[in-house]
């Protein structure tokens, strides 16, 4: 049977995150008499940061009418371990959808097995796209598999989150499932995690009785806290330490412009979120473990995204 994402090869091309947005608006407010200072290291930070997708021109238009007309958005992150000679592959994929009419988030966790079209490679594990082809593939192929737009991507080195995390004075997360992973005691209930931690915490799938779906949770728990903390964030003291740990481990297609769109008006939507997972099973192809999702299982993803996208 020719599954939804064999029928999407044939297709025509379609030409981090809130917490480091969050950082970036809280060192502006935080400016004070350091202003223009302040605002300049920001600036270029940002430019440094900033990695356009290769769009169509009609494609960008409809992206900067969504950010003008305050319309929901999507946001591809990505977590990457990179290695030496090595472009890596995305250890962490998480499609969020920002409404802010609703002031409501969807966060979609995408397993990294996950057996999609990527085009013009073929089926595969969706983390290999960018392997493949980098950040551009990665957002194809997410935007083909779950047939949505994505609107903004923020792609981040792991390493960078462990830096960020700390920077920020670690994260709370209330842990469901104890557990020692990298040398690290996770205690159920309530724990405060540093950088390393933090990693070590959400890396861990082995010992988890869902596997990646518990490990996904954890991302997610992570990345929400690490959103609450910047949106808080108070220490004038660390923005150098910051903007040099955003510009040495972020790339995001969104500009100075529309970080501060997103948190002047799309803030709110951290205070109600959603979680979502992919339901499907394990199979082996070819002596390799993929996670195979039925063609029902990413329709309706796909619909709960749009309603959720088109609420008011």
């Amino acid at each position: 049977m020719v599954t939804r994402a064999e029928k999407k090869q044939h297709k025509k091309r379609r030409k981090w995150p809130l917490w480091v947005g969050g950082i970036i608006l809280a060192i502006i407010l935080l400016a004070g008499g350091y202003g223009l200072y302040v605002w300049n290291q920001v600036g270029a930070t940002v430019e440094t940061m900033h990695n356009p997708l290769d769009r169509d021109p009609e494609r960008e238009k409809e992206v900067e009418n969504l950010f003008k007309e305050k319309d929901s958005i999507n946001v591809l992150l990505l977590g990457v371990d990179e290695r030496s000679g090595d472009k890596g592959r995305s250890d962490t994929m998480i499609l969020m959808s920002i409404n802010p009419k609703t002031d409501s988030m969807i966060m979609l966790s995408i397993p990294r097995d996950t057996y999609v079209n990527i085009p013009d490679r073929g089926m595969d594990k969706i983390n290999h796209a960018y392997a493949f082809g980098g950040t551009e593939l990665s957002v194809q192929t997410v935007e083909e598999a779950f047939d949505l737009p994505v609107h903004a991507y923020a792609r981040v080195n792991m390493e960078g989150f462990q830096q960020g995390i700390d920077a920020l004075g670690g994260v709370t997360v209330t842990n469901s499932t104890a557990f020692s992973s990298g040398g690290d005691n996770f205690q159920e209930g309530q724990i405060t995690l540093n950088g390393e931690e933090a990693l070590s915490y959400i890396r861990m799938r082995k010992e988890d009785p869902r596997g990646d779906m518990g490990r996904n949770e954890r991302q997610r728990d992570v990345i929400t806290a690490a959103m609450n903390e910047a949106a808080s964030f108070s220490s004038i003291t660390k923005v150098g330490e910051i903007l040099t740990i955003l510009g040495d481990n972020v790339q995001t297609d969104l500009d100075m412009k529309r970080l501060t769109t997103i948190f002047n008006n799309y803030a709110g939507a951290r205070k109600n979120v959603t979680t979502m997972e992919i339901s499907g099973s394990g199979q082996t192809i070819g002596n390799i473990w993929y996670y195979i999702v039925p063609d029902s299982e990413f329709s309706r993803i796909t619909t709960e995204i749009n309603d959720h996208m088109n609420a008011n």
